[in-house]
């Protein structure tokens, strides 16, 4: 029903005129006569109010109320034994209130109905109850609107409500649910303390003054979607009992939320913030998916797994865990009771996935389960304090009759994913990594090489030789290189672990000298020691002598070939070779071929082994 227009009801009509003002007074018919309450004789009013007792019910639709008029039906209720009105069902729809309308203390006992009821100066309902609905829908408070310590047992209905000035909710108690959706606060809006124990609905609220929801209690579901603050956003020491919605609400100019304490998830998921703004939030879950930040901001956790996928931020953004419960303005410290069953304080990410990284700080972070792939300017996210991976499976796996040990190193979410469903895939690579997707190795290897660079900027070497590995690993294993290429990338895998793997390495070092050892013992040594001659012949008549100086060729051995004595010529050869040197050993031919073989291969070797020392050890 529209306030221009006549109502549904029978009215009053005082004071209608046909160009001005054809409708009138909008106030129903008091029982019994043609006339609202405000427009009734005075002799009449008085035998009206007369009749009324305690509890009864009342329809005043489109009344206007003096203070004076609301007083003089009040007291007509009021309860004797408890000295406060006490009410039936209570019709004011479309009223009006042009003083302090003074329910307090007041005892609804049904259905209150004040729908687009208009309060000019205070509205006074402090301590009142409700014990049926509260329909305050499209109610305008201009003056204060005063809830405090109110308790609502049925349903508070305060939809598309207008409070232009104070709206005073503190200690009130709402028993089922509370619904402020498209309300709209000019004022300070006063939640603190309060107690919400169902729904509590408050999407496209806005909020022009301070939201003020410290100490609040939500004992369910508490839905601010849509809603915008603009101005101070207090939720310290508030405590959900299940989900907080945030999605699409806007912070203007909140500097702080929280910190508060949430059992289920907090989602801020299309949320927006204007300024520089502090988060600290205590929960299972935070979604953060295509939030957008437009200044500094810092979020601090605990407990929580945070989703930041596709989150926008212009300006340095961080992501930290709090390693103790937060601290209160008061010096008290945040209560934690509703994550009681959780021991682990640490805060885990779930996806970065569409984020630019360029302003990006992440503080002692879990970040064994976070999903990398697609995320943008990747090589300047900063790491700070012990961000922790996930790493390879350690253990040593039976693949049928082979035995496969993968080397221990720090591994992304999704390499789990993509190894874990290859066709004989081992135990120990994790499956169940939610929107992994179908990411693979040709997406990998520039996810790894990008954080490899973050790690090198960052001065941390070893951690930064991990991402090294894993990208190689990468190459090695993606569809769209040339076989030549993954052949050479396969050989130094295996020879050095991509010279990562000092042990690697040195054992095919040792195997290699091994193996040169046995070979010239069997065949690369000679016999003996070949012996010189010297030829020449002295001329008759005295004069200059002319020798010709051989050698034996060398003979392969013919008796016992592996002796003390030609095993320690074979090393002396062999470790000669380590260093590229000649051992002035007598070789046969087979011999020079193997020592030239050696020099070769086995420098080759130890190059790679301290190579794996100096990129394990440097800074």
């Amino acid at each position: 029903m529209s306030p221009s227009g006549p109502p549904t009801w029978p009215h009053c009509a005082h004071g209608a005129d046909s160009a001005a003002d054809p409708v009138g007074c909008r106030g129903i018919h008091v029982p019994g006569y043609t006339q609202c309450l405000a427009h009734l004789a005075g002799i009449d009013r008085d035998a009206y109010l007369a009749g009324l007792n305690p509890g009864a019910c009342i329809d005043h639709r489109g009344t206007t109320f003096t203070e004076r008029l609301l007083d003089a039906l009040l007291d007509a209720l009021r309860d004797p034994t408890t000295g406060s009105p006490r009410l039936g069902t209570a019709g004011f729809e479309l009223a009006t209130f042009e003083g302090t309308a003074g329910f307090g203390s007041a005892t609804f006992q049904t259905i209150a109905d004040f729908r687009a009821a208009t309060f000019q100066t205070t509205a006074d309902f402090r301590a009142v109850t409700f014990e049926g609905t509260a329909g305050f829908g499209s109610a305008t408070f201009r003056g204060y609107a005063l809830f405090g310590w109110a308790n609502f047992e049925g349903i508070a209905e305060f939809g598309w409500a207008n409070f232009r000035g104070t709206a005073e909710f503190e200690r009130a108690t709402f028993r089922t649910h509370a619904e402020f959706g498209s309300a709209t606060f000019k004022g300070t809006a006063g939640f603190a303390s309060a107690i919400i124990q169902g729904y509590a609905l408050f999407g496209d609220a806005i909020f022009q003054g301070i939201a003020g929801f410290g100490s609040a209690t939500f004992q369910n579901i508490a839905e601010f979607g849509s809603a915008t603050f603009q101005g101070t956003a207090e939720f310290g020491s508030a405590t959900f009992g299940r989900d907080a919605l945030f999605r699409s609400a806007t912070f203007e100019e909140a500097d702080n939320v929280g910190p508060l304490a949430c059992a289920g998830r907090v989602v801020l998921s299309g949320a927006k913030f204007g300024g520089p703004v502090t988060l600290s939030f205590t929960a299972r879950r935070l979604e953060c998916r295509r939030t957008r930040w437009s200044s500094t901001a810092e979020v601090r956790l605990r407990h929580a797994t945070v989703d930041f996928a596709h989150a926008v931020f212009e300006y340095p953004l961080t992501i930290a865990a709090e390693p103790e419960s937060f601290v209160l303005a008061d010096g008290r410290q945040l209560s934690e009771d509703p994550l009681a069953s959780t021991s682990d304080s640490g805060v885990r990410v779930a996806s970065l996935r569409g984020v630019d990284a360029a302003h990006l700080v992440l503080a002692d972070l879990d970040l064994s389960r976070c999903l990398f792939a697609g995320t943008v300017h990747l090589d300047q996210l900063r790491l700070e304090g012990a961000c922790t991976f996930d790493t390879a499976p350690a253990a040593c796996i039976w693949r049928r009759w082979r035995p496969v040990r993968f080397t221990e190193r720090r591994v992304l979410a999704e390499e789990h994913h993509w190894r874990a469903g290859r066709p004989g895939a081992v135990r120990g690579w994790n499956t169940a990594v939610l929107g992994a997707g179908r990411t693979g190795p040709l997406q990998l290897a520039p996810v790894y090489r990008a954080l490899r660079k973050a790690f090198e900027d960052g001065k941390h070497e070893p951690g930064a030789a991990d991402f090294y590995y894993g990208e190689m690993e990468m190459r090695r294993l993606a569809d769209d290189i040339p076989r030549s290429e993954r052949g050479l990338l396969t050989a130094y895998w295996a020879l050095s672990g991509y010279g990562l793997r000092a042990s690697r390495a040195l054992a095919w070092l040792g195997a290699a000298m091994l193996l040169t050892i046995v070979l010239l013992m069997a065949v690369g040594l000679a016999q003996d020691t070949p012996k010189q001659t010297a030829t020449g012949s002295v001329p008759a008549g005295g004069g200059k002598v002319t020798f010709e100086i051989d050698k034996d060729d060398p003979q392969s051995p013919t008796d016992d070939r592996f002796t003390g004595k030609r095993f320690e010529k074979a090393l002396n050869v062999t470790l000669n070779s380590v260093v590229f040197r000649s051992s002035g050993q007598d070789l046969t031919t087979a011999g020079t071929y193997i020592e030239m073989t050696s020099r070769l291969t086995e420098p080759v070797l130890l190059g790679l082994a301290v190579l794996a020392v100096r990129n394990r050890v440097k800074r």
